[in-house]
């Protein structure tokens, strides 16, 4: 009987979410079409990259890491300073399905993995469209 493992085991572990986070966000800055987006985020986008890297290691099933850090994640909260929209949510979205693409994962995996993030992302909007 193999165990099952959690998502953050099935993703790679810390590299693999190091590196989604990294591929995420040099997308999100070389992309044209993203750069609502890119204008919600500091000049300096490592911060922002290591609080991805952060969150989602816990959120897949790892460590703790932003709880233990930041406190509970609160996202919605967190994001209401920022106007989030249809057009917004869609950019991340766009993104984050990107950076997946580089990782050699199972293909069920990745778009259970993708459903979960659409989910989320969509729970962020704020904006009324």
């Amino acid at each position: 009987m193999s165990e099952v493992k959690t998502p953050y085991e099935r993703i790679g572990g810390e590299q693999a979410v190091r590196q989604l986070c990294q591929t995420f966000y040099q997308i999100m800055c070389d992309t044209p079409q993203t750069e609502l987006i890119r204008a919600m985020h500091p000049q300096d986008i490592a911060i922002s990259e290591e609080k991805l890297y952060l969150f989602l290691t816990g959120w897949l099933g790892g460590p703790p890491l932003y709880t233990d850090k930041y406190g509970h994640p609160r996202l919605k909260a967190r994001h209401l300073p920022f106007s989030i929209g249809i057009e917004e949510r869609d950019q991340w979205l766009y993104c984050m399905a990107q950076a997946l693409k580089t990782m050699e994962l199972d293909e069920i995996f990745s778009e259970q993995l993708m459903s979960s993030f659409v989910q989320t992302a969509d729970f962020m909007r704020n904006k009324t469209e």
